[in-house]
């Protein structure tokens, strides 16, 4: 009874069988593959591809604007509106979106090697493109507040991962590169947190409760249940999706804390077979098809994950006695649950 809408980034195939239209939505209006241009982008419009001139996040929240008032109030409708920002290239951007930062001197990490007057700069920039997307925000939740709409409609901010702008030594997320003497280097993968920790900000109008927060850790993964639970609808037979529903954190009903399984297998530039636990403390990385690189962090006292208590196969530092013994444990469990092909390797 809904009708849909996805305009932005697809990024999940380009192909025909792949194309929004073909996987529930009504609508369309943005770009297949995962790269644009933040200015003058080229846009599939009507089924057409064509260049439009103007801020890439502007033109995607004006068609967001216009198929909004074309469905009004008549039915429920169902918006994914998938900005490319803050990605690199971080602009250019309109100048409302950077003049307030001209004189800004950031405060960036330390990290021997690392050009701090590279990493100002480009995060400068990075703000600015975050801003861009801020105003645009702010664009359609006026008109939901205008419209009224506000009042029965639910908004989900979120993102898919983080940019570590130098921490670590590292420029960009998961994939990203080392980052010394103004100079990207070779790539870094990486499961830190400045890479996977999100933005998820909620606003259920009556449920949630204005500028309530949780510390509870919840996961992309659970995006699919969460979203239909909200609604009120059930699972369809047809699938069997991972995650869990977490509405009742939304609510201000219990929910027990978890651990989170990561899989990270990079073949992007670089070359990573990466597994990882995280609890509420400590986080585990098992480096697969290489040697001397597992991490383990403290995450209690060092939340920045700066020291590595596993050092060519030796503990160092203090730590509980079978701690990662535990987490090894865990995240094996964890890979046989999905029949992880990394489980032929010796563990």
């Amino acid at each position: 009874g809904y009708t849909t809408a996805m305009v932005g980034k697809w990024h999940l195939g380009n192909r025909p069988q792949y194309h929004p239209v073909q996987k529930g939505f009504d609508h369309f209006m943005g770009f297949l593959d995962g790269g644009n241009k933040p200015m003058n982008p080229t846009l599939e419009v009507n089924g057409e591809v064509k260049k439009i001139n103007g801020p890439l996040p502007d033109i995607l929240t004006d068609d967001a604007l216009e198929w909004l008032k074309s469905v009004g109030s008549k039915k429920p409708f169902a918006l994914s509106l998938h900005f490319r920002a803050p990605h690199l290239a971080y602009g250019p951007v309109p100048k409302s979106d950077t003049d307030h930062y001209s004189d800004l001197d950031p405060s960036i990490p330390s990290f021997p090697g690392v050009d701090e007057a590279v990493v100002k700069k480009s995060t400068k920039a990075y703000y600015g493109s975050i801003s861009s997307i801020d105003r645009n925000i702010e664009r359609l939740l006026i008109y939901l507040d205008d419209t009224g709409l506000s009042k029965n409609t639910i908004v989900l901010f979120t993102s898919d991962h983080g940019y570590n702008e130098g921490r670590h030594g590292i420029k960009t997320k998961g994939n990203g590169s080392w980052w010394a003497g103004g100079v990207t280097g070779p790539k870094r993968p990486n499961m830190f947190d400045t890479s996977l920790k999100i933005p998820l900000a909620i606003r259920w109008p009556v449920v949630v409760k204005p500028g309530s927060k949780s510390d509870r850790m919840v996961s992309n993964l659970d995006m699919y249940r969460t979203i239909l639970g909200m609604a009120g609808l059930s699972i369809p037979s047809t699938v069997s999706p991972h995650g869990k529903d977490f509405t009742p954190i939304l609510r201000g009903e219990a929910f027990p804390q978890r651990d989170l399984f990561g899989q990270y297998d990079l073949h992007n530039g670089g070359l990573a077979y990466m597994r990882m636990i995280r609890t509420e403390d400590y986080k585990y990385v098992r480096h697969f098809h290489t040697r001397h690189m597992d991490e383990l962090y403290d995450l209690k006292n060092d939340p920045d994950e700066t020291k590595n208590l596993i050092r060519r196969g030796s503990r160092q530092g203090s730590l509980p006695e079978g701690i990662l013994e535990n987490l090894q444990a865990k995240l094996k469990a964890n890979m046989e649950a999905i029949n992880d092909p990394l489980l032929t390797d010796k563990y």
